[in-house]
């Protein structure tokens, strides 16, 4: 059985997500300005951060990153 790859963008924000939570810099982005993958690795990295604010725990932050 083959392997379906996740879409690029939600793989973008996913990972943007990540580093947001663990209270990371948005200097870490890996994408250039302009690029669309840019802007959502930024959305996820935001929401990261709020949920690291607001005391999610790290298995909380996890089960929402699976669920998207």
């Amino acid at each position: 059985m083959k392997r379906q790859k996740r879409d690029t963008i939600h793989r973008a924000y996913i990972k943007g997500y990540q580093v947001g939570f663990s209270g990371r810099a948005n200097d870490n982005c890996p994408y250039s300005g302009e690029n669309p993958l840019s802007a959502e690795w930024i959305k996820g990295w935001r929401e990261g951060r709020e949920d690291h604010w607001q005391g999610y725990s790290a298995s909380t932050g996890q089960q929402k990153v699976v669920s998207m």
